[in-house]
């Protein structure tokens, strides 16, 4: 699903003006309709008092046509308009016109913290103070607007965005409205999926407001929503005439004394992705985990008996090497990773330690191979390209650090965004019972399973970001947060290739 910028949507609504030759307010009529409807299947009739919040601009008509519509079915409706400002749009301003026609409780004017009316845990909030126009914080008595609607314990339901949340920059936290859901129309927006903005987002769904077909179906986007109808149009069904060779051989370097369980980890995950051949290199003392935790995984040793790798060689040619979980940043493993990045010419996956000793010598990050994936959790992240202010600007230094060392950046988090040329492919999947020791691993091993099979590498991060998480999802079907285990993850990889072909899930998260 294509996430519109800003400025998109601006262009969005323009054109579905002008290739329907209608004037702003029909847009407006019909979104603020679309949205009642939405509203009232829901509530089917129910005598829930309702307080409508509306600004002075095209998010604030939005509210007084959802509120005329609500009166007009007989609903019990209070509308407040902020004002903020003397200013009003001209929409808005025929909005109100057409509410005042049809009743003669007319919107209730605040303009200080004197004029908030009461809000009970009973009522229903219709938040439509700012829409995606509002580009500095609300003024502090409309913040205290926010706060009270946050800590009334109120259901409520946000139009478009939740009022104070900008959707090109990052605001202070404390200066938006949390709401119970989101009710975005045409697309989500890219705050939804980012950690400062996106904590206080817990459900979300889009409304169609049947923008113009042409523009949405040719505009490009620089963030894609993944999930289960894009991920399904990357899926590639074996065939019948096969063999092993034919899905490619994937090489895990992995595991150190003490974190064998990474090296098994993502080597279980790589055939579980669907690797014809996986083959496991790491110390001697890993050789009996391996091969009796995982008889289907070939294992390979350095020729030490240390606890750690000292050296990264070996006599196969892979299709694909997954480097670094559990591999430890010990002087002799780090220069071992030096040389073999030097005369490596095979496609990587790199985490966790090797992530960390691309941080610790960046002339290393020189050699990786072209279209190398990354996948750093926050902190390798920031290791990776150095401290950030908020959300946005983090994704402009991790396209930066992508185009400089033509890497595709898998940057995991609750929403994990895979970043290369430019683009944001945003997943999702995934819940925060996958905050556990040794996901990370599993998402290696899956990735690095897909590249052997012949997926390119920005497919494979993608595809493989949006299984694991999916592997996630139908596991706490099983089970609680706090009991899943990386190892479960693995264990439903396969349920969530099947899931592909299930009927579309009802609604977003």
């Amino acid at each position: 699903m294509k996430i519109l910028s800003k400025d998109q949507v601006y262009e969005a609504d323009k054109a579905t003006i002008e290739a329907e030759a209608i004037p702003s307010i029909n847009l407006m009529e019909r979104a603020g309709g679309y949205a009642f409807e939405y509203l009232h299947q829901r509530l089917q009739g129910q005598p829930v008092n309702i307080k409508i919040f509306c600004g002075i601009g095209n998010n604030g008509g939005d509210g007084l046509v959802i509120a005329r519509n609500l009166i007009e079915h007989n609903y019990s409706v209070t509308t407040y308009v902020v004002n903020y400002s003397d200013k009003r749009s001209k929409d808005f301003l025929q909005a109100l016109e057409a509410l005042k026609g049809k009743t003669k409780n007319w919107p209730q004017v605040l303009k200080s913290a004197d004029d908030f009316p009461e809000i009970a845990r009973e009522d229903l909030i219709v938040d439509c103070v700012f829409g995606i126009g509002l580009n500095r914080p609300a003024d502090d008595w409309v913040q205290e607007l926010f706060q009270k609607i946050n800590t009334s314990g109120a259901y409520v339901l946000s139009v478009d965005v939740p009022s104070g949340m900008a959707v090109d920059r990052q605001f202070p936290e404390d200066t938006m409205v949390h709401p119970t859901v989101v009710l975005s129309f045409q697309t989500p927006k890219l705050a939804f999926f980012l950690p400062q903005s996106g904590k206080y987002i817990n459900n979300w769904d889009v409304l169609d407001i049947g923008l113009d077909r042409n523009y949405l179906n040719s505009v490009k986007t620089k963030a894609q929503l993944i999930d289960k109808t894009e991920a399904r149009q990357m899926y590639r069904p074996r065939q019948k005439f096969s063999h092993k060779g034919t899905y490619g051989h994937a090489l895990i370097v992995a595991g150190s004394y003490g974190k064998m369980g990474a090296a098994v980890l993502s080597s279980k995950a790589c055939l579980h992705a669907g690797a014809g051949l996986t083959t496991a290199y790491t110390t001697r003392q890993g050789l009996p985990i391996l091969q009796t935790a995982l008889p289907e995984v070939m294992v390979v040793t350095d020729r030490h008996d240390g606890t750690y790798l000292e050296e990264l060689k070996f006599d196969l040619e892979p299709d694909v090497i997954g480097i670094g979980p559990g591999l430890g940043t010990e002087k002799a493993t780090q220069e071992a990773f030096k040389a073999f990045l030097k005369s490596n010419k095979t496609p990587l996956v790199v985490d966790a330690d090797g992530l960390n000793m691309l941080a610790k010598d960046r002339d290393l990050l020189k050699l990786l191979p072209k279209y190398s994936v990354l996948t750093p959790h926050p902190k390798e992240l920031e290791r990776l390209i150095g401290e950030w202010n908020d959300d946005f600007e983090k994704l402009e230094k991790a396209e930066a650090f992508s185009a400089e060392y033509n890497c595709v950046l898998v940057c995991k988090d609750a929403h994990t965004i895979v970043v290369f040329e430019g683009n944001y492919y945003v997943n999702n999947t995934g819940n925060p019972g996958m905050a556990t020791g040794g996901s990370g691993d599993v998402l290696t091993g899956v990735i690095t399973g897909l590249i052997a099979q012949g997926y390119d590498p920005l497919t494979a991060a993608i595809f493989g970001t949006y299984l694991h998480g999916k592997a996630g999802d139908l596991a706490v079907n099983h089970t609680a947060y706090e009991a899943l285990t990386a190892g479960t993850i693995v264990e439903f990889l396969g349920a969530a290739v099947l899931d592909l072909f299930e009927q579309p899930e009802q609604g977003k998260k």
